[in-house]
């Protein structure tokens, strides 16, 4: 078990994590639960989320996986009661669904004459559908199970939400204007409810991760041989520390930290980079 390096102690509170059959939030619910939580881990692929809950609960743990659709406010919200029933009332939500869609990139940093024409997708290619499900899967996607579960931290003290922003809402990367897009707007829906439910103790607050390796984006980082390739490359350039951020460590401090009703306890409407310096970096 890993020490929890914020000594953030959540005895006796329930968490709730959308997208937990995935790399990132599945590392996140097992940070909640050894910092005491009764995580609830959701995901739409259930086999994938009760994977990882049986991890959590092989350490000693408390947690329970749920097949939830973040798309359907009449399952989540069923998801919530369900919740409410077996682990008690939702105090932190920490919405990680997510990701984009090679329906919404283009295949080139830069538009060129003649690709219109060219066995490119470039941006006057981009599919409608693929746009509009980047859209829905990242700000529904954190909109409607806040709906379903911040109902449950009405009128409680020290309750939490965390939403999962990216550095692409502060500068767009290139090929994927819709998953950019997407994030800016959840970086600003956290300012939005951080203020609506400020008179009712919640505070909202998200992460913004930059580049970090993991087991699932390897290939698309590295070349066989281990070296960066032409994308990776650019983006060490353009981290002034020089190097990819580790998942598994340097994350969990911020959640942690975000999550502490005494350290943190003055803290809402923080959208934290966790990026290197990268979004600090000009370029010159």
């Amino acid at each position: 078990m890993e020490k929890n390096v914020l000594n953030t102690d959540l005895s006796g509170k329930v968490a709730v994590v959308t997208g937990a059959g995935g790399v990132l939030c599945s590392a996140f619910s097992k940070v909640l639960a050894r910092a005491g939580a009764k995580v609830a881990l959701l995901d739409i692929d259930l086999a994938a989320a009760e994977a990882f809950a049986r991890e959590i609960r092989d350490e000693g743990l408390v947690a329970r996986a749920y097949a939830c659709d973040v798309l359907d406010k009449a399952l989540c919200c069923a998801v919530a009661d369900q919740v409410l029933a077996e682990l008690g009332p939702c105090d932190i939500l920490l919405n990680g669904a997510g990701g984009n869609n090679p329906r919404a990139t283009t295949d080139k940093e830069y538009y060129e004459p003649g690709d219109l024409d060219a066995e490119v997708k470039s941006f006057f290619d981009l599919d409608k559908s693929g746009v509009e499900f980047v859209f829905g899967l990242n700000f529904l996607g954190t909109l409607i199970p806040t709906q379903a579960f911040a109902r449950q931290m009405l009128g409680r003290e020290g309750c939490s939400i965390l939403n999962i922003s990216s550095m692409n809402a502060y500068t767009p990367l290139t090929k994927i204007p819709a998953y950019s897009g997407a994030k800016a707007a959840v970086s600003n829906f956290t300012q939005w409810l951080a203020v609506h439910f400020s008179k009712v103790g919640i505070r909202v607050n998200a992460i913004a991760p930059g580049f970090f390796a993991t087991k699932q984006n390897a290939a698309l980082l590295f070349k066989p041989d281990g070296s960066p390739t032409a994308r990776t490359g650019k983006i060490l350039a353009a981290t002034p520390m020089g190097r990819l951020g580790d998942s598994e460590k340097e994350l969990s401090g911020a959640v942690l930290f975000l999550l502490n009703n005494e350290a943190a306890s003055f803290i809402t409407g923080v959208t934290l980079p966790i990026d290197g310096g990268f979004s600090a970096y000009s370029g010159v």
